[in-house]
């Protein structure tokens, strides 16, 4: 059977598509409170605006250039935009009905009144007026467009007024209004009181007495004295997206950190890839944008409702906690909340792990901040991905240095569009004098990774945190991920090479237990599918279980359908693109695809092998099975080593969001998702309500007595739990 059949895969962009398809589900979910619809509405929006900045763009570019990429659909690029828009705009026409149609109104209802300017008292009129004379008038820069005047360049995402006017003597021309960003995009009006001062219209936590006006309506509304001896024809709101998937060539680029901020700078202004123009817009305002953007028919998008509308997430500021998700506070798992037993201690003989948002992030920190302190720790070797605007991992860096410490950090410049703030990192730690590295050409370094070389009694010891996630705390509030903490001599010494390889010269050709891309990742992932085939033959009960966020390379899905074809059970929880077709004849009837979006970002990568029983072979790590993260950037898999451990991941998590019978859906053999069906009388089964209600940590309990040292504790593991390392 030819498993390279174009037939047996989805269209990766229309994969993505219907990813996006499952965030707006949960956008429409009416069982949410009304203000995570509302969230879930912006991040629909905000995912389709970097798919045109960066997938779209692509095919485009491929499309214009008459080249064509590789793809294992075989889908041409001329085709997959057409694709693309026909099924987009479905979608469109969808997520703005319901915020028309159902949101908005639902919104209004419960006290958060989003109203159109003639609904109004005439006395906030007038003193909106007064707002827009001293506050907004002044910064605004109408640009005529005329042979003297050429059609302005317009920046990236930004909001404008394109204005056809007519001149004292009959001539029609035109000009465009950018909408100024510096300015709260809603105005917050107070319904049963005089507003005082100009400042009192910015945003309310409490919304509950105002009406909320998009600014663009005032500036509609005064249009006329931007342009004084010329009538207003007409007016439309329009926004461009524009390609921000810049390559680095890599022969040219003599310095990385200088390369980088030159591409920031071009991104604002990249190749034109969509138009979105208001519905209503005249004819002659669209065939203008048209003609002087150069588009074609189909980069044209005509929206009803506000263009832009991932704004709509600042509304979800509001305090209004009745309308959202009751918080919920992480918990600091034991043993990593017995504050007798230093965290060394306990690495020493046993592999740790915290599981995010449940765990909370402070036992990482507090990782970091007990190796800053600790006087036997002589060095930290860190990665730096996507670590927020406000970083408390860089906060402990610095200390470390400041300690004494000798601490390195690898800050990945080219994570898109956290570039700049990359930069801002990389400056501010070299000022502190820590060893910076900036990544390497042409390799994204995407692994999570951190190091700390202790000075004991036996020598040096090291301890490494590896993880699936970023080290943010923010996003780690928001994003189920994994991490792993242990001292195992053999990972530890995998990590301090790949870390030498990462600064240095130094290259390996192989690991003594991570898998590492581009090196290892992939082909060691294809001999373990071929062992479980192997074993599956020679004694049965083949099983496979893998959860990660995107399945797309062509070698590892050919040898999931070999799996599949020898009767091996596989397991996928997919949680964005699967080009994989399940439950085709003869090639994918023992695969299932589910796909789980909800409260939390499912992020994990986690990888299981039935390896014929014993608890199996499991990784856990950064990489997906896309080929960019199998050959275009430096991933880690590690090994989780203890059985314990092993086991709480395989049977508390990874088993349970795949019984999942309230979120999850099923990928159909057509593309399409399914939601599950509970059976009549079978519980409901909500894999994260049941992970955020769990009381205990997902590391086996552990008891503390006795001194083994300084002020540390003794360790004494519960009986019936093995330990899980001969050499530790």
């Amino acid at each position: 059977m030819n498993l390279d059949a174009p037939e047996l895969y989805f269209n990766r962009e229309i994969s993505w598509i219907e990813f996006n398809k499952r965030v707006l589900d949960e956008a429409m979910d009416l069982s949410n409170p009304l203000l995570e619809q509302l969230k879930f509405l912006s991040i629909f929006y905000n995912n389709l605006d970097e798919f045109f900045m960066v997938r779209v763009s692509n095919i485009y570019r491929q499309y214009m250039s008459g080249t064509w990429g590789a793809s294992s659909d075989r889908t041409t690029p001329a085709r997959a935009l057409a694709a693309i828009r026909k099924k987009i705009i479905p979608l469109l026409s969808l997520a703005q009905s319901f915020w028309s149609k159902t949101l908005r109104g639902a919104l209004r209802e419960n006290g958060i009144r989003i109203v159109e300017y003639d609904e109004l008292q005439d006395k906030h009129k007038r003193f909106l007026q007064g707002y827009y004379q001293s506050e907004i008038y002044p910064i605004l820069t109408p640009q005529a467009i005329d042979p003297g005047r050429p059609f302005p360049i317009i920046s990236n995402e930004s909001l404008n007024i394109l204005v056809e006017l007519s001149s004292p003597i009959g001539e029609t021309c035109f000009a465009r209004l950018k909408i100024p960003n510096n300015i709260s995009r809603f105005l917050f009006i107070p319904r049963n009181k005089e507003a005082k001062t100009h400042a009192s219209l910015g945003f309310s936590s409490n919304a509950n007495d105002n009406d909320i006006l998009f600014l663009e309506d005032v500036i509609y509304r005064n249009l006329d004295s931007l342009f004084p001896g010329y009538q207003v024809v007409s007016a439309a709101t329009f926004r461009i997206t524009r390609n921000t998937d810049f390559e680095i060539e890599t022969d040219e680029a003599d310095d990385l950190l200088e390369t980088i901020r030159d591409l920031v700078d071009q991104r604002r202004f990249g190749e034109v890839i969509r138009l979105e123009i208001s519905h209503g817009a005249a004819s002659s305002l669209s065939g203008f944008l048209i003609k002087r953007l150069e588009l074609l028919p189909f980069q044209i998008y005509r929206v009803k409702g506000p263009l832009g509308a991932s704004d709509l997430m600042e509304l979800c500021k509001v305090e209004r906690p009745d309308l959202k998700d009751p918080p919920y506070t992480p918990r600091v798992p034991a043993p990593f909340n017995e504050s007798r037993v230093g965290v060394f201690a306990m690495l020493r003989r046993y592999d740790l792990m915290l599981y995010h948002p449940y765990d909370s992030f402070a036992p990482v920190l507090d990782f970091l901040r007990r190796a800053a302190d600790d006087p036997q720790v002589i060095a930290i070797k860190q990665t730096i991905y996507r670590v927020g605007s406000e970083s408390p991992i860089v906060d402990e860096l610095v200390r470390a240095r400041r300690n004494g410490k000798q601490v390195t950090a690898v800050v990945e410049l080219k994570a898109r569009f956290d570039e700049e703030r990359n930069i801002k990192w990389a400056d501010t730690l070299e000022e502190e004098g820590l060893h910076v590295v900036y990544g390497l050409i042409g390799m994204k370094i995407h692994a999570k990774l951190c190091l700390v070389l202790r000075r004991e009694n036996d020598g040096i010891r090291r301890y490494v945190h590896i993880g699936t996630g970023n080290y943010n705390p923010t996003t780690a509030k928001t994003y189920t991920d994994l991490g792993l903490f242990t001292s195992n001599e053999e990972i530890c010494a995998d990590v301090t090479d790949l870390f030498n390889h990462m600064t240095g010269f130094a290259r390996k050709s192989s690991y003594r237990k991570l898998l590492v891309s581009p090196l290892s990742t992939r082909g060691e992932l294809l001999s373990r599918i071929d062992r479980e085939i192997r074993l599956h033959q020679e004694r049965g009960g083949g099983k496979i279980f893998f959860k990660i966020n995107h399945l797309v390379d062509q070698a590892c899905i050919e040898a999931l359908y070999r799996a599949s074809r020898a009767g091996v059970e596989v397991r996928l929880q997919v949680r964005g693109i699967c080009c994989l077709r399940p439950g085709v004849p003869e090639v994918s009837e023992n695969i299932t695809v589910t796909s789980l979006v909800g409260r939390f970002l499912e992020h994990t990568r986690i990888y299981w092998f039935g390896n014929g029983g014993g608890g199996g072979e499991m990784f856990i790590g950064s990489a997906d099975l896309m080929p960019r993260n199998l050959d275009r950037r430096v991933e880690v898999l590690t090994p989780v080593l203890d059985a314990a451990v092993r086991k709480t991941i395989l049977e508390d998590i990874l088993l349970t969001h795949m019984s999942d019978n309230a979120k999850l859906k099923t990928l159909k053999s057509d593309g399409s998702y399914e939601k599950i069906t509970r059976r009549e009388g079978e519980p409901i089964i909500n894999s994260q309500q049941i992970m955020m209600r769990r009381e205990c940590g997902w590391n086996p309990l552990f008891t503390f007595d006795g001194d083994i040292g300084g002020h540390e504790k003794k360790l004494v593991k519960p009986k019936n739990i093995k330990s899980k390392k001969k050499n530790a």
